[in-house]
């Protein structure tokens, strides 16, 4: 009895977590961090304060645990390069991307909340900048892993130093098409082909390259 008692416990705590966070990630969404009240996430989660600050402890705490969960959800959505590793290096990249961008356009609110937050006004607090800096860290890994076989197959270098460069670039590509998802509506899936176009451009050149230098 006890037992069953603590398990239906157990399920209502998480069912209050994730009403909180719902709610904290409707608010950050359209009005910023900043404009996300107690009184907001009470009347949008239909709980009390005294929920709120026995589940996060405070505001902060509700930002930190919605990052945790926006970090668990990117990962489980985002696809990994490697699950296309039976096709060759280009097709690997472009079917590699537009899956990732198609995975983004069904929830284009993950990166809209990542980049309000990595302005916002407690982004150099530790436990926002660790989490922000972990899922930028594996944007990153799987722009590299992405690129990698492409311009850096036997792992020179200078070809590992391209590859960093490029998925600087493609992280970079994906945070400014958050902001124009969010103000234009356009979806990431749209902006895929110029991109394409780019890398199967350098990959063709600097294939022109080895060979004229051999």
């Amino acid at each position: 009895m006890v037992k069953g008692y603590r398990s239906e416990s157990s399920a209502v705590g998480s069912n209050s977590r994730d009403a909180v966070l719902d709610a904290a990630r409707t608010l950050i969404t359209s009005r910023g961090y900043d404009g996300m009240a107690i009184s907001d996430l009470c009347a949008r989660s239909g709980l009390p304060p005294s929920s709120i600050y026995y589940h996060f402890g405070n505001k902060l705490g509700v930002l930190a645990a919605l990052l945790e969960r926006t970090f668990d959800e990117l990962h489980a959505l985002f696809p990994n390069p490697s699950s296309f590793d039976d096709r060759e290096p280009l097709e690997r990249f472009e079917t590699w991307i537009t899956a990732a961008c198609n995975a983004l356009d069904q929830r284009p609110e993950y990166l809209r909340i990542l980049l309000a937050i990595s302005v916002g006004p407690h982004k150099d607090t530790e436990t926002v900048r660790s989490t922000v800096r972990r899922i930028r860290d594996y944007a990153h890994a799987s722009w590299v892993d992405a690129l990698t076989p492409l311009f850096a197959p036997n792992g020179g270098e200078a070809d590992k130093a391209f590859v960093d460069e490029l998925a600087v670039l493609g992280r970079a590509l994906t945070d400014g098409l958050s902001v124009t998802n969010s103000f234009d509506g356009m979806s990431y899936s749209s902006h895929i082909t110029p991109f394409v176009s780019l890398i199967r451009g350098l990959a063709e050149q600097r294939g022109r390259g080895g060979e004229s230098g051999s």
